[in-house]
């Protein structure tokens, strides 16, 4: 077996016994993951696998390729978090796989593993592979559809550096049929990164057309294909009401802020930089090395490539209104490459290992590790921390949730500071590099599975521990559920609430009213927060039932 096949089924197999393991300890967290967890259940609930739904109720906000994924996961392992969750450890190894082996082919073996390695053992990059949201694969397609279609520029033009095969039209197709099925995982957003790429590219290449027309609107068709076989397929049998809705929505999405997420502007640029350590401090140092001058070659142009695309995803979602945390997340297969750029500079001793990457790499590590260690102790003494929460009372209730905390878990900051402190001295010396970057990569990657283990199922105790544990009570009832002054999907993936023939419709104040006044068929449970307490106790309808760590729950019996 070849040496880079056999070090691919190794990074396989890390990434599998990394990635796969105790998905299902912490409760899915709203809104995105229990959404889309939701939404497969009820596709399986429902037997319908054309449409997504919500609430039994057709969703337009998401087309349907990866509920398919967690629904086949759900048939496999059963309806709950660990199911939700499988298919982003499955795609964090063939992505991990992916990165080494389009590394490997470019620069070698080493460079490919340094790719790997800076995905892998980065904050964010990481821990997205642990999560049940939808863009991992999604960041995925777009990166297959983006890397073929650079595969068919080099091909057309005979760029040196790199041996392709197959004729240019090949990379082409594939790249665009990539590139449909990340418009099919989560939308058109995939079609409007890549294509302001390519116009960022023709600019830098002074408006030569590096591409035929006729090549742009292939690609661009192919891209469409997916969604459009959807859509005419949906169209046919239940009209155009869907594609509609789905168009408004991403309107929507770009121009207003989604649900509250509004953010400043600089938001992501915060995110990628602290979210994405210790790559991050790497790919700013890649960023400003020079240019290589002379012919061009696969190697000189795939960095200014991925530059684009770092720059194009950073620039847009900072132009969006909607401002969260996953939203910039395509950044980091650039960024990562980047930081790779740099380390293999640094081991060849092409440029040095300067005082201020020492320091951006000692400060963020620093901040990070405070956090981990401080976290255990304000959470012992959660009492304490109440009067600086007096302008939020619902922050205030949450902390009354009973949470054992030890104080040792705060060593998952000492070792973190530890292990980057050691990268960055054995760093500083040219012949002890590499194992510094073993040490920095592998510290993080440490640190966010101990934070995955010791420290996250106990902060969602705060954050949801009440409601879920209420709705997970209800399983089996025949009842509704309902969630009153906040959004959520908890309720009715922990109530596991079954399809019926109820008077549902999309208007949720005629579905309101029913639910507190109507002649329900039914017993109604009831969940709000404190802040909501006052307008639920004055409906005589209600009967409270109790209230935990911010969290208010009712109960409604049926009519008679």
């Amino acid at each position: 077996m070849p040496a880079n096949q056999k070090i691919s089924w190794l990074i396989a197999f890390v990434a599998a016994v990394t990635f796969m393991p105790f998905l299902g300890g912490i409760s899915l967290f709203d809104w995105d993951e229990v959404n889309f967890a939701e939404c497969a259940r009820e596709m399986i609930e429902l037997g319908d696998y054309l449409r997504v739904h919500i609430d039994y109720l057709p969703f337009w906000e998401k087309p349907p390729f990866f509920i398919w994924l967690q629904a086949i996961a759900m048939h496999l392992f059963g309806i709950g978090e660990y199911a939700a969750r499988f298919p982003n450890a499955v795609c964090g190894a063939i992505t991990l796989v992916l990165l080494f082996q389009v590394g490997a082919r470019l620069n070698g073996t080493r460079f490919g593993l340094l790719w790997a390695g800076a995905y892998f053992g980065s904050i964010l990059p990481h821990l997205y592979f642990r999560s049940g949201i939808i863009d991992p694969w999604f960041n995925l397609f777009i990166f297959l559809g983006f890397y073929f279609f650079v595969l068919f520029y080099w091909r057309k033009d005979g760029i040196k550096g790199i041996t392709l095969q197959r004729g240019a039209w090949y990379y082409l197709i594939v790249g665009g049929l990539w590139l449909s099925v990340a418009i099919l995982t989560k939308g058109p957003a995939a079609l409007l990164i890549v294509g302001l790429c390519l116009g960022v590219y023709w600019v830098l290449e002074r408006f030569r057309w590096y591409a035929h027309i006729g090549h742009f609107a292939a690609y661009a068709l192919i891209s469409a294909s997916a969604m459009l076989i959807w859509y005419g397929i949906d169209t046919l049998k239940n009209g155009p009401w869907l594609a509609i809705e789905f168009t408004k929505y991403q309107y929507r999405l770009f121009s207003t802020p989604d649900a509250g997420h509004a953010g400043f502007p600089g938001y992501h640029f915060v995110v990628l930089l602290l979210g994405c350590f210790p790559a991050s401090v790497f790919a700013i140092r890649a960023m400003t090395m020079p240019r290589p001058t002379g012919e061009k070659t696969a190697q000189t142009d795939f960095k200014r490539w991925m530059t684009i695309l770092f720059w194009v995803v950073l620039i847009l979602f900072t132009i969006v209104k909607s401002k969260i945390v996953h939203y910039s997340s395509m950044c980091y297969f650039p960024l990562t490459y980047l930081a790779a750029v740099a380390v293999e500079q640094i081991l060849q001793g092409n440029i040095a290992f300067n005082k201020w990457m020492r320091g951006g790499l000692l400060v963020i590590g620093s901040l990070w590790a405070l956090a981990l260690i401080v976290v255990p102790s304000l959470a012992q003494n959660a009492a304490a921390l109440k009067p600086l929460l007096a302008a939020d009372p619902f922050a205030q209730a949450n902390l009354d949730a009973v949470v054992r905390w030890y104080g040792w878990e705060g060593i998952t900051g000492i070792i973190f500071l530890a292990g980057t402190v050691w990268g960055i001295r054995q760093l500083s010396n040219p012949a002890q590099a590499q194992s510094g970057v073993v040490a920095l990569f592998g510290a993080t990657a440490l640190m966010v599975t101990m934070v995955m283990y010791l420290y996250l199922p106990k902060i969602v105790q705060y954050t949801q521990g009440a409601p879920v544990a209420f709705f997970r009570q209800l399983e089996g009832k025949d009842c509704y559920v309902y969630t009153y002054g906040y959004r959520s999907y908890a309720h009715w993936f922990y109530a596991k609430t079954k399809p019926d023939t109820r008077p549902k419709t999309e208007d949720g104040q005629a579905w309101q009213d029913y639910l507190f006044k109507g002649a329900v068929d039914k017993d109604v449970y009831i969940s709000c927060k404190i802040f909501s307490r006052a307008e639920l106790d004055n409906i005589p309808t209600l009967r409270f039932l109790y209230e935990q760590n911010g969290f208010v729950f009712y109960k409604r019996q049926k009519s008679e």
